[in-house]
């Protein structure tokens, strides 16, 4: 199969030596992190990634143009002239072989364009009242780095594992020349369960001093994803489940 590469911006990958990687999965704490860090720091869209495993479902993308089904790449500019990049999309290839297909053909592509690390986001189900957030590593020596800085590596989670594209990015990242990471957070499995979002935001910004804005706060955050999802809910009865975070775990 071929991956093809829109290119939006012909600045490209630039000096990004990070990525960040996200799809749609558990209370899809991945895909709403990096989307708020793309809104709150005004990232550049700078390619899509289009593979044929993709369901083929061409969307309106911003600009009201029809646009292929992709993963899309954002640069998010920092101090000095780095940047540091996300990746996220609406899904993944449901056949195994695609997601492998797809997973190494952009490895590939990443690796080539000069990137050094990537961090698949997650959420992993757990009871409500667990509210964790850890690293997994895959590779001997940067589990060895990250315990010296101070980042909570797990050695016994995700127990079950991981599957589909994120666990694919993360465990095969290593054979490609890439230091790679799972970062994961705790949910209850809610769609949209910002409140992880934004654990797992904060412990990228400190383990791995993310020159980044982070959203202001989670309620703001809270409060246009449940206005998405029940956009003809009133607002006294949205803002009365925020009144208290735990609420949104019940």
């Amino acid at each position: 199969m071929t991956l093809m590469v829109d290119v939006l911006d012909e600045d490209g990958f630039g000096s990004a030596d990070l990525v960040l990687f996200a799809l749609p999965g558990v209370g899809d704490v991945g895909k709403n992190a990096v989307e708020l860090l793309n809104e709150a720091n005004e990232a550049t869209p700078i390619a899509r990634f289009i593979h044929p495993g993709l369901t083929p479902l061409a969307r309106l993308d911003e600009d009201g143009l029809l646009a292929p089904p992709h993963l899309v790449v954002k640069r998010i500019e920092l101090e000095g002239g780095a940047s540091i990049l996300t990746i996220t999309g609406r899904g993944q290839p449901s056949e195994s072989f695609q997601q492998y297909d797809f997973t190494t053909e952009l490895l590939k592509h990443l690796s080539d364009s000069g990137v050094k690390e990537i961090i698949v986001l997650a959420g992993l189900m757990s009871a409500p009242d667990v509210k964790e957030v850890f690293a997994v590593a895959t590779s001997s020596p940067h589990r060895v780095n990250l315990e010296e800085r101070g980042i909570d590596v797990r050695r016994d989670q995700p127990s079950g594992g991981a599957i589909g594209m994120s666990a694919l990015m993360a465990s095969l990242a290593p054979m490609f020349g890439l230091s790679s990471v799972c970062a994961m957070a705790t949910t209850v499995g809610a769609s949209g369960d910002v409140h992880a979002s934004i654990r797992l935001l904060k412990f990228l910004y400190d383990g791995w001093n993310l020159d980044v804005r982070l959203p202001e706060d989670a309620t703001s955050a809270l409060l246009a994803k449940l206005n998405e999802l029940a956009p003809n809910a009133s607002t006294d009865h949205v803002r009365e489940l925020m009144e208290e975070p735990d609420a949104f775990y019940i």
